[in-house]
């Protein structure tokens, strides 16, 4: 596993993108997350800007139980939610990636909203761990 200091975890698999892709969500879904979002990036860019672009997906993943207790603690974490995981290729392989939640919610100055960061950061890394 690699470790992105600014953003947060992110994996080559030995997968070609679709099966990758695939194998994404289902690992979300094996620890909890729904995905709310799909957003292909390839396709975007090529209806928006008639530009060509390698196979790059953002899926905006959502664990309800951890949303729900932060949305109780602060009405405005809505505004960092969901956590982003991307699936792309780049130099001949395919890249899993996800957002460091608890970096991402150190904004909030919030010991008790971190500490849920660090459980959504276990979650995400067992997901990518697995693909």
């Amino acid at each position: 596993m690699e470790s992105n200091d600014k953003y947060g975890i992110k994996r080559a698999v030995p997968l070609a993108f679709e099966e990758a892709l695939e194998k994404t969500k289902e690992a979300l879904k094996a620890e909890g997350f729904g995905v709310l979002t799909e957003i292909d990036l390839k396709a975007k860019f090529k209806e928006k800007l008639d530009e060509d672009f390698g196979s790059y997906v953002i899926l905006g993943a959502c664990n309800p139980q951890y949303a729900f207790e932060a949305l109780g603690k602060d009405m405005d974490i809505g505004l960092l939610l969901p956590c982003n995981v991307v699936v792309y290729e780049e130099n001949s392989s395919t890249v899993v990636a996800a957002i460091d939640a608890k970096k991402m919610l150190s904004v909030t100055g919030s010991d008790e909203l971190e500490q849920f960061a660090g459980d959504v950061n276990e979650m995400l890394r067992r997901a990518i761990e697995s693909i």
